[in-house]
């Protein structure tokens, strides 16, 4: 894997190189390589996860011996004996909405027959009155009505310290001891029991596992932007997450959320460092999951993910300024992986791990100031074109734009090739109409974020700081004032770089345009994709349905308020 992606990467700097030093080396030339060479290394390793994963789903006997090899010791009507606690982490949510989440994951539980294996804690940070007060009335409502009252606990803690993972770590001083296993869930998160129960089987059947991350998708939206992005990602996740469970191997992912984790290494192995100076970049660890998936490693045990989809679900963000600001929440979490990095003990594999998750941002601002240098190369010489290697330049474009694009055409190859895969998302017809939409989506939210990112990174350098909160969580509309606010400087950058590409180079600007429409057109790209009326006509002509809107399991039925009648058909 390493080959083969530093030969590419190589390959192409060295067709970059040719390109910027024709005509001799400027200023811009040498920034444009710079930012070329930390933007890259992302897009090639998405390109091959991609293609290594799509090969494994369609051209192996059997992908799991070689992603997931724990399964192999998985007996499915082995008794359960292990105990599970299920965790839902909550800051300043919604209450009522969070509750009957874990109600619904509760009941599927009980469904299987292994209920008395679990147990459900209630761990809140609220900090704001009004809502932990409607959080304690909504978990009473929520035990009063169970049939089994004491497997429910409720704490709230009023000082919230380390943030989501000191509330984990506060269970586990408190709780951990009398379980083998616990399953955090976010206020968006939705499982359904077989899921769960599998996933503390395989825990149970293969002691070596520290962590077993489920792959978790997007649950039916009725905002058109998550329905656009979760269709994207849904495809693109699959060949995605194969190869790198290939290539991972032991040291996979944690995404703090939906997997199951063993508690007794986790409570005595897995404690975050409090990083040095003040935050934003010290202080404690915003990005927990990652490295306490390097530190399970380190004591020895498994970090897995099942690259398969299940009953794992997540909600996702319902405009793009609430895609944003998660965005940036995740963005400077992981800046301050740089001093984390040299912990002793650590493989080399997580070492890497965390060194990607670093990447994956710089990476950002990286791009968007290659816009900025590009629309400024025209100006700098008065004959570009004299000797200028366009079919070079050419090269490097497409390969780039293939590369970007490779997770997603994959996961769409991937739907094709199955069979009866487009079936799942309401027909051929409309799968390939959702997959053309999101590939036009895909271009136009990547620029909006671009700049927002650069724009925080650069921030960051002075101090400037997320709150970590509750999320916006339901479709709602953008007013056009609240879209200017949040977009203008994106209309600004792109507007201007559209501009002097038109004077100075209308060619380059006619290729660019994939990229950099999205730009000028950041604010009514965000209110109409958060309009509920779009939403509603893509839900009533099933577009960009995800298989959970074309035959709905019980859990989503549950969620979306459907009858017991519903209930039962979409069990059975």
């Amino acid at each position: 894997m390493a080959a083969l992606n530093v030969v590419t990467y190589l390959g192409l700097a060295a067709v970059m190189v040719r390109v910027l030093g024709a005509g001799g080396w400027t200023i811009i030339d040498v920034l444009m390589l710079v930012c070329f060479l930390l933007a890259a290394p992302w897009s090639v390793l998405g390109f091959w996860n991609s293609v290594i994963g799509l090969w494994l789903l369609h051209a192996t006997k059997n992908p799991w011996k070689e992603t997931a090899p724990f399964l192999a010791a998985l007996e499915d009507d082995a008794p359960l004996t292990i105990r599970t606690a299920v965790l839902l982490t909550l800051r300043n949510e919604d209450p009522v909405r969070a509750m009957s989440r874990l109600r619904i994951v509760k009941d599927s539980i009980e469904r299987t027959g292994a209920g008395d294996r679990f147990a459900y804690f209630v761990l809140s940070d609220t900090n704001e009155p009004t809502v932990a007060a409607a959080e304690e009335l909504a978990f009473a409502d929520l035990k009063a009505a169970d049939a089994h009252p004491g497997r429910l606990t409720y704490r709230r803690r009023e000082v919230n310290t380390g943030f989501k993972a000191g509330n984990v770590r506060d269970f586990c001083d408190r709780w951990g001891a009398d379980y083998e296993l616990m399953l955090p869930l976010d206020a968006d998160s939705l499982m359904d029991g077989e899921t769960v129960v599998r996933l503390a089987r395989i825990m149970q059947a293969y002691p070596k596992l520290g962590i077993l991350q489920s792959l978790v998708v997007g649950l039916p939206s009725k905002s058109a932007f998550a329905r656009l992005f979760q269709f994207g990602m849904r495809q693109g996740m699959r060949p995605y997450t194969m190869g790198s469970a290939w290539w991972a191997g032991d040291c996979g992912p944690f995404w703090g959320h939906n997997a199951m984790v063993r508690i007794a290494p986790f409570a005595n192995d897995c404690h975050l460092p409090i990083l040095p100076g003040k935050p934003p970049l010290g202080g404690p660890i915003l990005s927990h999951d990652q490295v306490e998936a390097t530190l399970m490693r380190r004591a020895g045990y498994e970090v897995r993910v099942l690259p398969q989809e299940c009953g794992s679900w997540e909600e996702n963000p319902p405009t793009v300024l609430e895609f944003t600001r998660r965005d940036l929440r995740w963005c400077q979490g992981n800046m301050q992986y740089w001093r984390l990095t040299a912990l002793p003990g650590l493989y080399p594999m997580s070492r890497f791990q965390l060194a990607w998750a670093i990447l994956m941002f710089i990476g950002i601002p990286a791009w968007t100031l290659m816009f900025a240098l590009a629309a400024l190369k025209p100006f700098e010489t008065a004959d570009l074109a004299a000797g200028y290697p366009a079919g070079a330049a050419l090269f490097v474009y497409l390969a780039f734009l293939g590369m970007f694009l490779a997770p997603k055409l994959a996961g769409s190859l991937d739907v094709i090739l199955t069979r009866g895969g487009t079936a799942r998302y309401g027909g051929t017809g409309r799968f390939l109409t959702g997959v053309v939409s999101e590939l036009v989506f895909s271009f136009l939210v990547g620029a909006v974020t671009t700049l927002r990112t650069s724009l925080f990174m650069i921030g960051l350098l002075f101090g400037k700081s997320v709150t970590w909160n509750g999320q916006a969580r339901d479709a709602h509309a953008l007013s056009w004032a609240t879209a200017v606010a949040g977009l203008w400087p994106q209309t600004l950058f792109g507007s201007t770089v559209i501009l002097l590409l038109a004077i100075g180079a209308p060619t380059a600007l006619l290729w660019g345009l994939p990229l950099l429409a999205g730009f000028p057109l950041a604010i009514p790209f965000a209110v109409l994709t958060a309009d509920p009326a779009l939403g509603a006509v893509l839900a009533r002509w099933k577009l960009c349905a995800i298989p959970e809107e074309i035959a709905p399991p019980a859990e989503v039925v549950a969620l979306s308020g459907g009858s017991d009648a519903d209930l039962l058909r979409a069990a059975a």
